[in-house]
């Protein structure tokens, strides 16, 4: 019989306050580790570490790779890395983004849950969209508790209400009172069979995740085929179900909850829209052109040729903004003649 020891925090836009009063209110001699994955932009360095270790009495650091876990220490993922938990150590690797993020939540809580089972918690803070819905899944699948910040309070409620779309929190809590609870959780006896075993999938994607030669290379992968392509590569993506949430999972690992697919697809879409929208304002341009040099050739029926392609071409332009407009709410109509 051991202890809910390994608790596991994912958070995003507007995240690093309730980090931080959850960090405020843990136990000095807190017999439990602490893993933190936020959301940061991979080129910006993060100070995360030095506000967590500041705000509370636990010692917070960003780990090396391969460092052993202690009792009464966070450790924070570093930006444009995944942070993964593992017998005794961690990993710090640059895997595959998934939901578009490295460091990514998901990737975190289900190495978490792989390893450790019932004896992890998930608290899933605020931000956008729904990266830690999987994860958290994860967790619940082998025993372990979720957590999740009350959405009405969290600066972005995406993440906390996608969480409880597709799972029974075992806690919806505000931010200021999740650390107090943790110190109770963290003291709970729990026993390594309540919790599912891992399944081959949970374990295939936190090698693929790691990039695991052996599991990169095998023919078969975890879920379905699917005819979306991946936005991020473009590859074929899988469909895997797991506790009610419908994901998706490219060969070279780039992975996507539903949310995150469908702002990814948006994005892809809005992009195509304003490059055909560039390709007829140069088409346009081109004309114009074409009819001032038959004109001043007189080359009247070239000239009114060229006129009809422009009327037309413009005409296309012209309801190609009108979309765009729609969707943007403002767009910059470029100037005639």
């Amino acid at each position: 019989m051991t202890t809910r020891d390994i608790v596991v925090l994912g958070a995003s836009a507007g995240g690093v306050e309730p980090l931080r009063a959850i960090a405020r209110e843990l136990l000095p001699d807190l017999p439990a580790s602490i893993f933190a994955v936020l959301h940061l932009a991979p080129d910006n360095p993060s100070v995360l570490a030095e506000i967590l270790d500041r705000a509370g009495p636990l010692s917070a650091i960003v780990p090396e790779d391969g460092q052993k876990i202690e009792r009464s220490r966070v450790y924070v993922a570093p930006p444009d890395k995944h942070l993964f938990v593992e017998d005794g150590h961690v990993r710090v690797l640059q895997g595959p983004k998934e939901n578009r993020q490295r460091p990514s939540i998901d990737v975190l809580f289900r190495s978490a849950a792989r390893v450790y089972g019932p004896r992890v918690v998930g608290v899933v803070l605020s931000g956008a969209l729904d990266d830690g819905t999987a994860g958290l899944i994860a967790v619940k699948i082998r025993g372990g508790l979720a957590v999740v910040q009350e959405p009405a309070e969290a600066f972005s409620a995406d993440m906390p209400r996608n969480a409880m779309r597709y799972l029974e929190p075992d806690y919806v809590l505000k931010a200021q009172e999740i650390g107090a609870v943790l110190n109770r959780l963290v003291l709970e006896r729990v026993l390594p069979e309540d919790g599912e075993p891992p399944s081959d999938m949970m374990v295939d994607e936190t090698r693929i995740a790691r990039i695991d030669p052996q599991t990169l290379l095998r023919d078969d992968r975890p879920g379905v085929q699917s005819v979306i392509a991946c936005p991020d590569c473009h590859g074929v993506l899988w469909e895997i179900q797991e506790g009610g949430l419908l994901r998706f999972r490219c060969r070279t690992g780039h992975a996507f909850s539903p949310e995150t697919l469908i702002s990814a697809e948006t994005e892809q879409i809005e992009k195509a829209l304003w490059e055909a929208l560039r390709t007829l304002e140069e088409r346009v341009a081109l004309r114009r052109r074409l009819v001032r040099q038959a004109e001043e050739r007189r080359l009247t029926s070239l000239a009114k040729h060229f006129k009809e392609r422009l009327k037309e071409t413009e005409s296309l332009a012209e309801t190609l903004r009108e979309a765009l407009l729609q969707r943007t709410g403002s767009v910059v109509i470029p100037g005639r003649g």
